[in-house]
């Protein structure tokens, strides 16, 4: 277990028990909704894993540097970016997929295009923006994220 994880549980902790002394009824109906939604998202992170896992098994590290590695162009990039733009799902459990592709061979620019793209692009959500936000707006909104996208993945890919 890394540093950070022990220090982040143990400020939790922390908190919750400052909760306690404060108010425990309140802590504890907390605590209650924070169960409950460990378990309404239990199934989705299951699901990411059991991605994951099929993706490092069925594609080897050598396609997956091929198809979005350093060597795959601004051609993987933007292929990466555009599967990050119409996947819908959450963001935290991209993360773990994103270091998995980093250490399958994975270019920089390309994990960055792909979580950057997921979390501001929403091509799942297009009608419903379009809907309480009009379609200029939404069409806008979506094409200026994807740019500002590649734009983060290029600068990442040159500073590390």
């Amino acid at each position: 277990m890394s540093t950070t994880v022990i220090v982040i549980n143990l400020f939790t902790l922390g908190c919750f028990s400052f909760a306690l002394v404060k108010n425990r009824t309140k802590a504890k109906q907390s605590l209650m909704v924070a169960i409950k939604s460990f378990v309404r998202i239990l199934p989705t992170v299951l699901i990411i894993i059991v991605v994951i896992s099929l993706l490092l098994a069925f594609a080897p590290p050598d396609q997956i540097s091929r198809f979005i590695g350093d060597q795959s162009g601004f051609g993987g990039l933007l292929a990466i970016a555009v599967l990050g733009a119409v996947l819908y799902i959450p963001a935290l459990l991209s993360f773990p997929l994103a270091a998995s592709l980093l250490q399958s061979g994975a270019g920089v620019a390309s994990v960055t295009a792909f979580i950057t793209t997921l979390t501001m692009v929403g091509l799942a959500t297009l009608p419903l923006e379009i809907k309480v936000l009009g379609k200029k707006f939404a069409f806008l909104r979506n094409g200026l994220s994807f740019i500002i996208a590649i734009a983060i993945a290029l600068t990442m890919e040159a500073i590390l």
